[in-house]
């Protein structure tokens, strides 16, 4: 995982380089970003840059719309410190209608300076469960949750009794509630039907930063939005069950078919290139490490088809073990539904491969037991042209090269400029005779 963090920290860092400047006006500046994703480090990330960037544009307000199923609890421990950190008011808003921010994501909603819900959505479910979607044991699962506990009750009980006890059940029983329910207990602060709506009913509202208590002003506030750059777009996709396994299929052929004909480096490039970012996926997803047995075993299948007497039948057992591969590494029975890989991708995919791997490395091996067509003894039986009469030697045009050459035993004379047919080649001369 700390790999992970450097690596995002550089992309974040180019992403701030030659992020534009923007106009500065006398109106108060609301910044809304926009996070449609599990909560995953380039997440966090994306959170990091947010407050950033507010913090250095003197906003009033940053505004994070929210809509995720959950995601990693060390992701988001780190997303609450960053918000309870921030100089500028972090207002959570989980939105558009019919949405709704699960798990770790209920958690930074009622961590937020200040926190919203559009109509329709719901909030909650934020009961730990394992790396891997699965539910903890007893012991395991009573640590996490009050550690968790630890950090976000503190945060809530200014709000009341009640929302205490709704975040509490939240934690120990994976309650999930509606937007008027989380409201009515005190939860969040307001039900906003868009950020219109929401900048208006923040205005005077007076939020508790860790330098103390601050009254907003938002009425009239110039609302710019901060997308997510390229980078973090992109390591969003890269956390992507189906784009792994591609990457990883895609990755390792390319690195077989380059071994097996070595001399060119595309394939290996390519290769090299997906299975990188394919390890990027793998430090984020939560995935059981077993599945790679069967991916390698895949590959080994292919490979022992083209050389097999009779082929296809290894090739299927391949294609077989390549689609098991994939559900074990993503769709064990504890994987949560968002991070599961979708199985007609995978059985399809795996088709594919298969058969251009097959074919690939089939062409590879044919092309290695082709005769070769160079040297001397590929001269026998050629046509050639005397440039010098023969008597019995002279000199003959053949194979586009000039030779020594003589006549055969029992040849008839030839004279410059007749056709001629290689018998023989002995050392660097040539045996010919007359081609009638």
């Amino acid at each position: 995982m700390k790999y992970i963090r450097v690596l995002i920290a550089v992309f974040g860092l180019l992403a701030a380089v030659f992020h534009p400047a923007q106009a500065q006006t006398d109106a108060p500046l609301a910044l809304v970003m926009t996070v449609d994703a599990p909560i995953i480090p380039s997440t966090q990330h994306y959170l990091e840059r947010g407050i950033q960037t507010a913090e250095q544009r003197n906003a009033e307000v940053l505004i994070v719309q929210l809509k995720t199923p959950g995601g990693d609890i060390g992701v988001m421990l780190d997303m609450i410190q960053d918000i309870r950190n921030s100089t500028v008011p972090v207002v959570v808003y989980v939105a558009p209608r019919g949405t709704g921010a699960f798990s770790a994501g209920a958690m930074i909603t009622i961590s937020a300076h200040a926190s919203a819900m559009a109509p329709e959505t719901a909030i909650g479910a934020a009961s730990p469960v394992d790396s891997s979607g699965g539910d903890l044991s007893a012991t395991e699962k009573a640590k996490t949750s009050e550690a968790i506990k630890a950090q976000v009750l503190p945060l809530v009980r200014p709000r009341g009794q009640k929302a205490v006890d709704l975040a509490t059940a939240m934690i120990d029983e994976a309650k999930a509630v509606s937007e008027t329910d989380a409201h009515a207990a005190g939860l969040v602060d307001f039900i906003a039907t868009d950020n219109s709506d929401l900048l208006r009913q923040l205005d005077g509202f007076t939020v508790q930063l860790a330098g103390g208590p601050r009254t907003l002003h938002t009425k009239g506030a110039a609302v710019e939005d901060l997308p997510m750059s390229l980078i973090e777009q992109l390591l969003n996709i890269l956390t992507d069950p189906n784009i792994v396994f591609l990457l990883t299929a895609i990755g390792v052929q390319a690195i077989i078919v380059e071994v097996s004909s070595p001399g060119g480096w595309i394939a290996g490039f390519v290769g090299v290139i997906c299975l990188a970012l394919a390890a990027y996926g793998y430090g984020v997803l939560p995935i059981n490490w077993f599945g790679l047995i069967f991916l390698v075993l895949a590959f080994v299948l292919f490979i022992l088809d083209v050389k097999a007497p009779t082929h296809g039948a290894l090739t299927a057992a391949g294609i077989g073990s390549l689609i098991v591969s994939a559900l074990v590494l993503f769709n064990t029975s504890a994987t949560p539904s968002y991070l599961r890989i979708s199985v007609p991708l995978v059985v399809i995919a795996s088709i594919i491969m298969g058969v251009f791997f097959a074919i690939i490395v089939g062409f590879a091996v044919r092309a290695q037991r082709i005769p070769v067509h160079t040297g001397k003894q590929t001269l026998k039986g050629q046509r050639g042209v005397a440039t010098t009469d023969l008597a019995p030697g002279g000199q003959v045009q053949a194979g586009s090269e000039l030779w020594s050459a003589e006549l055969a035993p029992g040849s008839e004379p030839v004279k410059a400029g007749e056709a001629v047919e290689v018998v023989d080649v002995e050392g660097l001369r040539l045996k010919v005779k007359k081609k009638h």
